[in-house]
This record gives C-alpha cells, sequence and structure tokens, in this order.
C-alpha cells in the first residue's frame, strides 16, 4: 500500500459543517445538496462533534425521533478523534477501524478544522486502476469504439 498522506487526499475539498443548534433535517438536506456522509459540527470556529448518516440512521430513524425538532447537539458525536493533514492516510484508516467508524475530522496544528477523510478515500487508487482495466477491456472487446 502506498503512503498516500491525507493533505493529498483531501486536497481540494472543504469542510462542510453546521452548528449545534441545526435541526437534523437541515444537516441531512445540506449532507444530499453537498453529496457527502458526514458534517463537522463547529462552534466559534471550533470542532465540537460530528454528525453522519449512520447517526441519522441509528439515533433518529431507528428511534423515531422527529428530525425536524431534533437538534445535531443531542445526536452528534461530541469530541471526536481527529488526524492532522500531514498524517499517512493509513494512520486515518487504522484510528477508524478501532473506533469502528468511517469519518475522521481533519485539523491543521492549530487545531482548526479543515476537512474530512473517510473510509472511502481508501479506494482511491485502486478506483482509478479499476477504470483503467476496464476502459482496456472494453477497447480488447470493442477495438473500434
Amino acid at each position: 500500500m502506498s503512503q498516500r498522506v491525507i493533505s493529498n487526499v483531501i486536497e481540494g475539498r472543504p469542510l462542510v459543517s453546521c452548528k449545534k443548534g441545526t435541526t437534523v433535517r437541515d444537516a441531512c438536506k445540506l449532507m444530499t445538496e453537498k453529496k457527502i456522509c458526514a458534517l463537522a459540527v463547529l462552534e466559534k470556529g471550533k470542532l465540537v462533534g460530528i454528525f453522519t448518516e449512520r447517526d441519522a440512521v441509528s439515533k433518529i430513524l431507528a428511534k423515531g425521533l422527529n428530525p425536524d425538532t431534533t437538534l445535531i447537539s443531542q445526536v452528534m458525536v461530541s469530541e471526536p478523534q481527529t488526524v492532522r493533514a500531514a498524517m499517512p492516510l493509513i494512520y486515518a484508516l487504522h484510528l477508524m477501524y478501532e473506533g469502528n467508524f468511517r469519518h475522521v475530522p481533519v485539523v491543521d496544528d492549530d487545531g482548526k478544522p479543515v476537512s474530512m477523510v473517510s473510509a472511502r478515500d481508501a479506494l482511491g487508487e485502486d478506483m482509478v486502476r479499476l477504470e483503467r482495466e476496464r476502459d482496456r477491456m472494453e477497447t480488447l472487446i470493442n477495438p473500434m469504439s
């Protein structure tokens, strides 16, 4: 496995966040709009939590809570573990595996949140290789296309 660094993985990927007072419905709408599966929860620029699709399913839907009245502060994971952008991606993946979660906020050297890394990011290089192989096979099967 290559030694990809988190900063390379998250390059050009801004942090998407909400505040503790955001309703679950509004948070889910934001995640849908941005096509992401996790939000950083910030207060005064500091990371105070994380809210994920898994939280929406297990803490809202499964328990029958109203997403229009339930606030993120009631269901977020408080004080989530973080990684720094200069760390290898494998470190973040190990942290996710050990903690049984799929997203980790990325912070700079001052602890300021800058992005989010996910278990899916590990598929990056493999997905590129798979797409190349698929294209190569397509060319072999249909050389004139």
